[in-house]
């Protein structure tokens, strides 16, 4: 149960946040949050020592026992260590904000119970067991981002940024669920270890694959893979705080946790590993390329996020074959799955801290356009040591941990070249894609810094007077930056309580605990190992093009706009924009006879089709009772009530024939004794009858010489769907007599009415116990009508006195 109180924790706390930053005016609103990231990571740290040794932590809650839907929790290594970065980061991101938002002109109340909300959402994904859990919370993140992100919500470009990104992760999470109601119907759970228990006799299934697609579907949409990355870049205009949250250690790494979590239930599948490497290395360099490009300092981060997220897809894509493969290539493999992770918890390191120095700069300069920044080393010292460690870290470079996730990565791909796997033609490109994405991300790396931070100050060109970032701002990134040099020197200690406990988590049939794990991290692999100098070449290579950089660079511009994905995904939407619109003014006529001509249209079409289709339809005269005299004449009188009602031109015949077709029913009630049905029946009719003769003056005319008449044509497809319908509930009734294969409801209602519901009356008990709530709700909206007629009444009476006093005083 604490553990299910922990998740929900920073929503509790979001409920009072809107009072504390009402009431209390003086003391900024995010020192009551920073209260609920850092209880929270003290409360995981406590769960390290027992999951290194392999006692993963659990809980359930009952949520809806009925359909198997509990709230299970399951905190493993990977689970541990994203929810020590969401809590962790999380903390050092709230204090960030403190000093980033005034707290008297922004609104702190909204952007801290956005935040809260999505901190819960974000250890929900990753702590949950149960697959609709997960989605449900899955969900949640991507409501609370838009919030977030839409934060400045008077902007045009937030707006439009929040609405991109969550049109396209919402879009990828109804997909990922399919996905996950494919593995239920294919395993009967929705337990992710029960799955997993059971992929053995799943693998062969043929909707094994369709799941596959489509849980991907969900995870790259999140994670900003090719070519659903366009999100990304838009979601920049949120306040820098968010930026650094959502973008370097939660929101796009929940597509990441995705696929290690899933690895061990789909990794047997050679589309599953290819399609997670592929796109991977697509993204890694797609997203590297294009970051040059960048003139917005966010802008270069969104991007180098793309392709970071994409090299660490990419490994865990090659940590997968790791289960296709046997000897010793299987630790060949699993060694890409330890770089992932080792490489996840870099990166959310020192992108965290860029993104800090990214805020800093535009709340000190007033701008973050590169073209106007430079020279500002010597005002912002801190800034850009910050900057330099970070930006030197993400290049790849020693003394920072970037470098030695760098090399396990090139490593890695290196290994695919001896292992022996199908579409070896393919497996070649890999080495060759990741050295070139690298040379690429050492440039932008080195251009973010160095055109921010060397170079001419432009000081005519800022909005503002550049200064350094006061201390409490600059303390997150520092910590930060303190952990990128730290990690370096001691790699090995977060290998051993973090990432060996993850990897033992998604390599499950190999490893049963961190202890089996005998990787460790180094620095120095000697002079012959092929990764140093592959990162040699890097970063040869990335200095000469960098130095050239304003020769090349406008090759960018060749490239014409209408082909860019940015422009596929606007004309998709204007185009379904424009199809509703012309949908909508089409049928949505405003006329209620339309509407139910669409109701009783399609009620007859899916009616007779799934009688036909499922041989639904059946027909038998057996234990038929006989017609008697009185019966053929009651239903002569209602079939002539019926057609006098449709004929006649006169309202008074149209009402006593209505009333006729009532009251024969009701004797037919009697005649099948059932007098019950028969007294409600009367008393409903006379009730009708009396309403109808009431407003007789106020009833349309049916005179078709009547100026105002109504429409009385006769058109023949209002008549042939009257008889599609009458056809259909014939056909029905027909069917349901014929196939009589259970007992009877009212042989339940005889035996249970009295012992179970205490009661007598048959009718009544269905009323007030059987059906208690649909009664309660009927009778909420009679009383809603009620209250909108007696408002109407005093309305009109109030009027009548207003325009008597009038009369008076003239």
């Amino acid at each position: 149960m604490l553990l299910f109180m922990a998740i929900l924790l920073p929503i509790f706390l979001a409920v009072v946040i809107p009072f504390a930053y009402r009431s209390i005016k003086s003391i900024h609103t995010g020192w009551f949050v920073l209260l609920a990231p850092v209880l929270l990571f003290l409360f995981y740290l406590r769960f390290l020592s027992p999951i290194q040794q392999g006692e993963a932590q659990l809980a359930s809650v009952s949520w809806v026992p009925s359909l198997d839907f509990n709230f299970d929790i399951h905190i493993d290594g990977l689970s541990l260590l994203f929810s020590l970065l969401i809590t962790g980061i999380g903390s050092l991101v709230v204090l960030y904000s403190i000093f980033y938002l005034d707290k008297t002109k922004e609104k702190l109340g909204n952007f801290y119970v956005y935040l809260l909300m999505f901190m819960s959402a974000m250890l929900g994904v990753v702590q949950f067991d149960h697959t609709i859990a997960l989605y449900f919370f899955w969900e949640l993140t991507s409501i609370s981002s838009f919030l977030l992100i839409a934060y400045w919500y008077k902007k045009d470009a937030s707006r439009f940024g929040a609405l991109k990104s969550m049109m396209i992760t919402v879009t990828g999470g109804l997909m990922m669920l399919v996905g996950f109601l494919i593995l239920y119907v294919l395993t009967g759970t929705y337990s992710i270890r029960e799955t997993i228990a059971q992929v053995d006799t799943i693998v062969d299934a043929p909707l094994f694959t369709v799941a596959i697609v489509l849980v991907l579907l969900g995870a790259f949409t999140k994670s900003a893979q090719f070519p659903f990355y366009i999100w990304l870049p838009d979601a920049m205009e949120a306040p820098t705080p968010v930026s650094a949250y959502l973008h370097s250690a939660t929101m796009v790494k929940a597509g990441l946790y995705l696929v290690a979590r899933f690895t061990p239930v789909f990794a047997f599948s050679e589309v599953w590993v290819w399609l997670v490497t592929g796109i991977g290395l697509l993204t890694l360099f797609w997203g590297s390329f294009f970051a040059v490009k960048q003139t917005d300092l966010k802008g270069i981060l969104a991007f180098s996020t793309v392709s970071q997220l994409g090299l660490i897809m990419s490994l865990l894509g090659l940590g997968g074959f790791a289960y296709l493969v046997t000897g010793s290539a299987v630790e060949t493999f699993t060694f890409a799955t330890f770089a992932a992770i080792f490489h996840l918890f870099n990166h959310a390191t020192f992108k965290g801290s860029l993104f800090m120095v990214a805020g800093i700069v535009d709340h000190e300069t007033g701008t973050r356009d590169i073209r106007k920044l430079g020279g500002l080393m010597s005002l912002m010292p801190v800034t850009f040591t910050v900057a330099m460690i970070g930006s030197l870290s993400m290049a790849g470079l020693p003394p920072f941990n970037g470098f030695l996730s760098k090399e396990m990565f090139l490593e890695a791909v290196l290994s695919l070249l001896e292992a022996d796997v199908t579409m070896m033609t393919i497996a070649y490109l890999v080495p060759l894609v990741a050295w070139v994405a690298s040379v690429f991300t050492f440039i932008y790396s080195i251009y973010f810094v160095w055109y921010t931070f060397m170079g001419t100050r432009k000081e005519e060109e800022l909005p503002k007077a550049p200064h350094e970032a006061p201390i409490g701002m600059l303390i997150s990134p520092v910590v930060l930056a303190s952990l990128v040099v730290i990690v370096f020197f001691i790699p090995n200690v977060i290998g051993d309580w973090l990432v060996k406990p993850a990897t033992a988590a998604i390599q499950s049939t190999t490893y049963t605990t961190a202890a089996d794990i005998d990787f460790y991290i180094k620095a120095w692999h000697g002079w012959d190992s092929p990764a140093l100098w592959l990162t040699v070449g890097v970063v040869v290579v990335g200095f000469l093009l960098y130095k050239f950089l304003p020769k090349w660079q406008p090759i960018y511009s060749k490239w014409p706009e209408k082909f860019t994905l940015n422009r596929g995904y606007d004309t998709l939407m204007d185009g379904s924009l424009n199809w509703n619109r012309a949908l909508s003014d089409r049928f949505m006529t405003g006329s209620i006879r339309d509407y139910l001509v669409y109701m009783f249209a399609g009620m007859a079409i899916l009616g007779i089709t799934t009688l036909f289709t499922q041989g639904g339809f059946a027909i038998s005269t057996d234990n038929l009772a006989p017609i008697r005299l009185f019966e053929v004449v009651l239903t002569i009188i209602l079939i002539g009530s019926v057609m006098a009602i449709l004929i006649t031109w006169s309202r008074l015949t149209a009402v006593i024939a209505l009333g006729s077709v009532g009251y024969t029913v009701a004797l037919f009630y009697v005649i099948f004794k059932a007098p019950d049905l028969a007294l409600t029946q009367l008393v409903i009719e006379t009730i009708s009858v009396a309403l109808f003769l009431t407003a007789f003056y106020h009833l349309p005319k049916l005179d078709k010489y009547y100026k105002g008449k109504e429409d009385n044509r006769f058109r023949f497809g209002n008549f042939l769907i009257s008889v599609a319908v009458g056809l259909t509930v014939t056909l029905i009734g027909i069917s349901a007599y014929s196939q009589r294969q259970l007992t009877s409801i009212s042989e339940f209602y005889k035996e249970t009415v009295y012992t179970e519901a205490g009661g007598g009356n048959i009718v009544n008990v269905i009323l007030v116990d059987y059906r208690g709530f649909d009664t309660l709700f009927e009778i909420g909206v009679l009383m809603i009508a009620s209250i909108g007629i007696i408002s109407m009444i005093k309305l009109r009476l109030q009027k009548k006195k207003k325009g008597a006093v009038t009369n008076e005083v003239e």
